[in-house]
Order: structure tokens, then sequence, then C-alpha cells
């Protein structure tokens, strides 16, 4: 486990009608990386927020032992990921004046792991260490699996054995990132819904069958959890605050990092600029789900048009103003991006990723892409690209 010190500090607590009520126990609070000596600099207010003051009561298990996690680190992570998974539960635990949660990083090694940026982070202990100690029954409550770009050159054999492990013993697991994709190559994912960092959404439906893949911040489905990654980790974890310990907690970890509130699970990872506009018409937002939605077998867009209930010029007057483009044209954007996507993610045939993007032959998509990017689709693989295994999907031909 990681060690944390403790300050202690006594604070008073003015109730709703502005008298002082007896100080709740002793305010413990987590050392912030600071000299001892600022430990004692703590103030007592004249006012707690309402949703401070009933702290002393979110935690009705406080007796019981603290909420458990194990985070396994993959190297190249990105650390704002670990930062938005950690600090809000370091919040908690501040703001609580209790050990609700405590949390320790592993590595394959039990060396430190290089981040994405470059930084170098220390870790509590190796796959060999955390493997004994769910052997002897010290199971955490949760283990998140952290991972960045690249990931198909971290898949080892170790790391999938453990989340297998993990699984096996009915530990939560929490895939970050592209910690999705350890998952489903562990064969954890098999019909459950999930989600993956965008980039990587196409080729995690490419590559391995059988999942049901949502463009999601979060996604949890039973004792699995999958994140996009980014600052939707910061979501993820209030979610576990609020689900453990109350919306009070939640909301006041929030109100600490400046944030009105955590956002939806369910809320899709990106939206086109014009999209994000206040005003935008709802029939346009439904129009481009049904585009993201068929990129292997495009509609027409007399079809698109009956499914939302609007004429086809009005369709195209709602792409012009707000996405400066015909709908054909932001159709053969997205197609191509996927497109683009699984060049760069996967070894699957240019035949089949043609197929899988809604061309009918290869000539055609490679005529599409010189048009488009400037490049053959030769000239768009990437470095990292996972080999097509035996439970790829086929494409189906339009």
């Amino acid at each position: 486990m990681m060690s944390r010190n403790y300050g202690l500090a006594s604070r008073a607590i003015v109730d709703e009608q502005g008298g002082s009520r007896q100080a709740i126990a002793q305010w413990r609070r987590p050392a912030m990386n600071a000299p001892p000596k600022n430990t004692s600099l703590v103030g007592t207010p004249l006012e707690i927020p309402e949703d401070l003051q009933e702290l002393n009561e979110v935690a009705p298990n406080a007796g019981s032992r603290p909420y458990e996690l194990a985070v396994v680190l993959v190297p190249g992570f990105p650390q704002v990921c670990l930062s938005s998974m950690i600090e809000p539960l370091r919040l908690a635990n501040y703001l609580s004046a209790r050990d609700l949660f405590r949390w320790r990083l592993v590595s394959l090694a039990g060396k430190a792991v290089e981040c994405a940026s470059g930084i170098p982070i220390g870790v509590n202990g190796d796959i060999e260490s955390e493997r004994r100690s769910l052997d002897a029954g010290r199971l955490p409550d949760a283990a998140i699996v952290c991972s960045g770009d690249g990931i198909e050159d971290h898949c080892s054999a170790a790391v999938m054995s453990l989340l297998r492990l993990y699984a096996r013993r009915g530990v939560w697991l929490y895939g970050v990132g592209t910690g999705t994709w350890l998952l489903a190559k562990s064969g954890l994912l098999a019909g459950v819904r999930c989600t993956i960092h965008w980039p990587k959404l196409a080729a995690l439906s490419e590559t391995f069958d059988r999942l049901s893949i949502d463009d999601a911040l979060f996604v949890r489905d039973g004792p699995i959890v999958t994140c996009a990654g980014g600052f939707a980790a910061f979501d993820m974890v209030v979610d576990i605050i609020e689900r453990e310990f109350g919306s009070n907690l939640a909301r006041a970890v929030c109100r600490h990092l400046t944030t009105d509130h955590r956002r939806d699970g369910a809320i899709s990872q990106a939206a086109p600029p014009g999209l994000r506009l206040a005003g935008t018409s709802e029939k346009l937002i439904r129009a481009v789900r049904l585009m993201e939605r068929n990129l292997e077998e495009p509609l027409s867009l007399e079809q698109i048009a009956r499914t939302v209930v609007i004429s086809r010029r009005q369709i195209e007057r709602l792409f012009h103003r707000y996405l400066s483009m015909t709908p054909h044209r932001y159709y053969l954007s997205l197609r191509l991006a996927r497109a683009r996507q699984l060049l760069n993610s996967t070894n699957l045939p240019i035949l089949d990723i043609a197929i899988a993007c809604g061309f009918e032959s290869s000539s055609h998509f490679a005529k599409t892409c010189q048009d488009y990017f400037g490049k053959p689709p030769s000239g768009l693989r990437g470095q990292h690209r996972e080999p097509v295994s035996s439970h790829a999907r086929e494409p189906r031909r339009s």
C-alpha cells in the first residue's frame, strides 16, 4: 500500500443557523508534499459550505476497511490519466477526514515506469508480488490498468495473466485509456459493453470480435468498467466516490478542483466543433450519429432524412450552416478517418479496411485516399499495428 502521513488540525463546524457545533473529532489531513512546519497552517473558517457540513456523515461504513485499488501502469501511460484518478481519491480522504481510499501502483518488474511525457513514476510493487497478495487473499476492491499509445507493444503475458487472475477472484476491473485493449486481448470483454480512447475505437472494433463498443467517456458493464482516458478518468473516479460514499463527498471533491460536477459517462468523447455550439439542431446531431453508426454500410441521404424526419434540403442547409460542408463530404470524412485509424493501428489487409469503411473496391479506396490525404493507403500505415488474429471480425462487403 502507499504510505501516507497525516497532519492533525481541529476544525469547528458551523451549523445551518450559524451556531457553533462541537468540532468533529480531529480533522485528519493527508500531507501534500509540503514541509512539516506548514501542516499546522490551517485556519478555522467562519463558514463551511453546505456540501461540506455533512462530510462527517458520508461514510456510514467508516469502521470497515478502506476501498482499495491496485493501479497497473503500462510504459507510455498518459500522466494526466494517473493524476486524474489519484488526486480525487486523495481529496476524498482529505475532505472527509477519513481513510476512505487506499491505492498501490504496480509495474511489470517493480521498477519506475516512464509515462508518455518521459517522467519516471515510482511504484509500490511488481506483478509477482501482486499475484502473491492475491493468492494470500489480500484482494483489492478494484484493479485499474492504465496505458497509452503503442499498447500493442506492451501486451505482455504476465500482465494479461494478472488481469485474468483479478477477474477470477472477483476483483472489479477498470481499463483506462488504451487499457481496454489489454482487457480485450486477455479475453475479458466478450459480450461486454466497453469504450476506449477515440483514436483506437475503429481498431478495437475490427481486431476483436464480440465486443459492444460505445463512443463514450466511460462505460460500466457489471464488474468491468472501461474509460476513454484523459480527463474522463476524473469523471470515472468521481463516479466511484459517489457510488461508495455518496454525492456530498463527490460534489465536495469537484468543488475543491474548481469544477461544478463530473460528466456523465455516456457522453460522447468528441464532437465536431460545429456541434459544440449552443443551439445546434438536434436533428443535425441525430443525422451525424446515424452516419457514425453506419460507416461500413453507408446510408443514402434520403435514408438519413427519413430516419431523422427532415427533408433532404433541410439536412443540406444544417450541414452547411454548422459544419461548412455538404453531408456527402462530411460522411466521407468520417469513413476516411476510420480508415486512417485502421491503417495506423492494425495489419488488416487494405481490401478489408476498404470494405469496413464502406468502399466497394481497393482501387476506389486508394484513389479516394490519394485525393483526400495526398497519400495512398500504404503511405498511411503506422508504426503501432496489431497483427490480425484468428478472432478478428470479418468485415461485410457492401
